[in-house]
């Protein structure tokens, strides 16, 4: 996916990504504010996993939409 396309619709977006990570407070959400780099950031501090492990992640979560 595009990261133009997860900023532009990052608001339809939110509740998807809160599924897939659960962890993630109201906080995180307005940091990330659908910027993919943030995301990965994100998901590596709350989740205590390398950040190529968080750029996996979200790479897997983004083929799945």
């Amino acid at each position: 996916m595009n990261t133009d396309i997860i900023a532009g619709n990052w608001k339809q977006l939110k509740g998807k990504v809160q599924q897939q990570w659960g962890k993630l407070t109201d906080d995180d959400f307005d940091v990330i504010d659908g910027k993919r780099v943030e995301l990965a950031g994100r998901i590596q501090e709350r989740y205590g996993i390398t950040r190529d492990e968080a750029e996996k992640q979200v790479r897997d979560w983004e083929g799945r939409l």
